[in-house]
C-alpha cells in the first residue's frame, strides 16, 4: 500500500515533468498523509490552442476517495489506495477508472517493514525514492463527492500493485508508477477504456527504487521537515524497542 508520500520537487520541476502550461506555487511537503490535499494532474477540458504542451492541468484533491453515491463520509471507509488488479471491477472505482484517471506527482513514498510480533522487532520505516531522482507520476483516480448541502469535494486514491522483487522484503504492495512516455495514454479517458491502459498497471523494475531506512518520526503527521528522510542505522533486532504507535491526527478537508 501507500500510506505516506512526499513531494519535494519545485513547482517548475512539476510543470516540466508533466507538461503543464502553469502550476501554482507550493512548498515542499515531506510527510503527506491521508485526508490531506494532494496535487493531481488531469486531462484538461479547456485545451490551449496556442500551446504546444499537452492539454493537462494541476488541481488539488482530498487524499481519500469518496464515490459519488456515498451519503455520509463518516460512514464510509477511508480509501487512500485502490488495488489496480480489481479497480475496474469494484463499484467504488469503476466509474473513475473509466472517466477520471489522474497522475499524482511524488518524489517518493514511505513504507514500513512490519516483522511478526513474536520476533520482538519493531516496524522499520523506509523512505523509498527513484535512484535517478526526478518526479514520479503515481497512477490515481479521482471522484467528485457532493454533500447534501450541495458543496463539492474532489477526492482521490493512488493505485497499487504487487511489489517487485526488490521491494517485497519491505511490503507486498507498492504504488503504480506511470512512465512519462505513458502519461498521455493513462490520462486519455476520452478515447481509451480501462482495459486499454491495464498493461500500465504493473510494478517498476527492481532497480528503479532505492529504500533508505529512516526514523519513526514519519509516523507522526505533525513532523513535516526534511529530517524525516535522513538515513538511520538499522537497530539490532535483539535490542529493538516495542513498535511505535502511528499518529492518527490528520489534517482533514471535512
Amino acid at each position: 500500500m501507500c500510506g505516506r508520500f512526499a513531494l519535494t520537487a519545485t513547482p517548475n520541476q512539476v510543470r516540466e515533468t508533466f507538461g503543464l502550461v502553469e502550476v501554482d506555487g507550493f512548498p515542499p511537503r515531506f510527510n503527506i498523509a491521508p485526508t490531506q490535499p494532494i496535487l493531481a494532474i488531469t486531462q484538461s477540458n479547456r485545451p490551449d490552442p496556442g500551446s504546444n504542451l499537452p492539454d493537462r492541468e494541476a488541481r488539488l484533491l482530498r487524499w481519500g476517495f469518496l464515490p459519488g453515491w456515498v451519503k455520509d463520509p463518516r460512514d464510509f471507509p477511508l480509501l487512500i489506495n485502490a488495488r489496480s488488479e480489481t479497480a475496474i471491477e469494484k463499484a467504488s472505482f469503476r466509474a473513475a477508472m473509466r472517466h477520471r484517471r489522474v497522475l499524482i506527482p511524488a518524489s517518493g513514498f514511505y513504507e514500513w517493514r512490519r516483522p511478526p510480533k513474536e520476533s520482538g522487532e519493531k516496524p522499520q520505516a523506509y523512505w523509498i525514492r527513484p535512484r535517478q531522482g526526478g518526479v514520479l507520476g503515481f497512477a490515481g483516480v479521482m471522484e467528485i463527492w457532493a454533500s447534501a448541502g450541495g458543496s463539492e469535494v474532489e477526492t482521490g486514491a493512488i493505485l497499487t500493485t504487487a511489489a517487485n522483487h526488490a521491494m517485497r522484503p519491505i511490503h507486498d504492495r507498492m504504488p503504480v508508477v506511470i512512465a512519462p512516455e505513458d502519461f498521455t495514454r493513462w490520462l486519455d479517458c476520452r478515447t481509451r477504456e480501462p482495459r486499454e491502459v491495464q498493461p500500465l498497471l504493473k510494478a517498476v523494475d527492481d532497480d528503479f527504487f532505492e529504500a533508505i531506512a529512516v526514523s519513526d518520526r514519519v509516523n507522526k503527521v505533525a513532523n513535516m521537515g526534511p529530517e524525516l528522510q535522513e538515513p538511520v542505522a538499522l537497530e539490532d533486532p535483539k535490542h529493538a524497542a516495542s513498535a511505535p504507535k502511528q499518529d492518527s491526527t490528520q489534517l482533514s478537508l471535512f
